[in-house]
């Protein structure tokens, strides 16, 4: 028997204060009672603090790679738990900081293992609907011979690689829900994730789109990593993948797993040139090296999110780069302290 919903159902979003984590908390507050949990590692609390005014929303500050009890939080009774539960859970808590990777790894396999463990185990207590984010990565790098993915190919990865505790960890990720599926009938989703942009990224983490417009706004050079087919990408404005996943969470239960990202391949020296050309910069581009945790990327089938789904991408690049610079113009001196503080742990 399910439990009784009064007024709003709860939902909670690991990896809430992230960069597409805070967006889906602000996006759910439209219809539900939301749980943020984060522990900071890889996001900032100034992508949520205009949502804690919001009686529907409570944050807590924990590492989800820690068992997970939500009834032993005293601020989370307002949300009558032990009558009503948790409806749905979306799984998004993983770093993804391409400078700060080394740092990160242990953080990412527990991401990828015991965090998946503890917020499966939380939807089968509350017999939730559950949606896990996992990322292009399980397809392997992109090539010259195969540039976009469909979700019934099998990917190949290196499990034993300097970044595998990411994409090994994002396969096996995958693995413990369709797992819970096979074992307890959960309702579990997987997205696979490609390239996404918008405000709320971290800054010089070596991500694309952001970084580019911090450095063209203040005149400096845009360093682009890596050469040739090393610098093409796929990109998804961030609000049309919020929709895509909670389209994805309100779909069928036989819907397992679906491709959510941008729907043509993109040349990152022309992206830069863009973002020049629209802040009027005067900066120049130069080469670095290729970060670990940077691959090839590669291009998403979006037949089975558009017919399953009804989803597609909406957001045109040069609108999604105006509202990103809009937004970093608007933010650009807490952006940088918040910076210069997180680099400082």
């Amino acid at each position: 028997m399910d439990a009784p919903i009064f007024e709003k159902k709860n939902v909670l979003v690991t990896g809430g204060a992230g960069f597409i984590g805070s967006h889906l908390c602000e996006r759910l507050l439209r219809e539900a009672k939301v749980i943020c949990l984060d522990d900071f590692s890889n996001s900032h609390s100034q992508n949520i603090n205009h949502l804690l005014q919001y009686p529907d929303f409570e944050f807590i500050n924990y590492d989800v790679n820690k068992p997970i009890d939500l009834e032993s939080f005293d601020e989370l009774d307002k949300f009558k738990l032990k009558f009503q539960g948790v409806q749905e859970i979306y799984h998004l808590a993983c770093p993804t900081s391409p400078k700060d990777f080394e740092k990160l790894k242990l953080k990412s396999l527990w991401a990828n293992s015991s965090a998946m463990i503890n917020t499966l185990d939380l939807a089968v207590k509350y017999r939730a609907k559950y949606v896990f984010t996992s990322s292009s990565v399980v397809y392997g790098e992109a090539s010259d011979t195969k540039v976009v993915f469909n979700e019934s190919d099998q990917g190949i990865v290196n499990h034993l690689s300097p970044r595998a505790c990411y994409d090994e960890g994002k396969r096996f990720a995958e693995t413990c829900v369709e797992t819970y599926r096979q074992v307890y009938g959960l309702d579990g989703k997987i997205a696979r994730v490609f390239t996404t942009y918008g405000p709320h990224m971290r800054l010089f983490e070596g991500q694309p789109v952001i970084d580019f417009i911090m450095s063209a706004l203040d005149n400096k050079d845009i360093v682009l990593y890596g050469t040739g087919n090393e610098l093409t990408t796929s990109l998804c404005y961030v609000s049309d993948m919020v929709d895509g996943l909670v389209r994805l969470m309100n779909a069928d239960p036989e819907i397992k797993n679906i491709n959510l990202g941008g729907d043509e391949i993109l040349n990152l020296e022309s992206i830069a040139n863009m973002v020049i050309q629209m802040t009027g910069s005067s900066s120049k581009l130069v080469f670095a090296d290729p970060l670990v945790f940077l691959s090839r990327k590669g291009m998403p089938d979006l037949h089975k999110a558009k017919d399953a789904l009804g989803w597609f991408p909406l957001v045109r690049l040069s609108e999604g780069l105006q509202h990103t610079i809009d937004y970093a113009i608007a933010n650009k001196e807490a952006l940088l302290f918040n910076s210069a503080n997180t680099s400082q742990k």
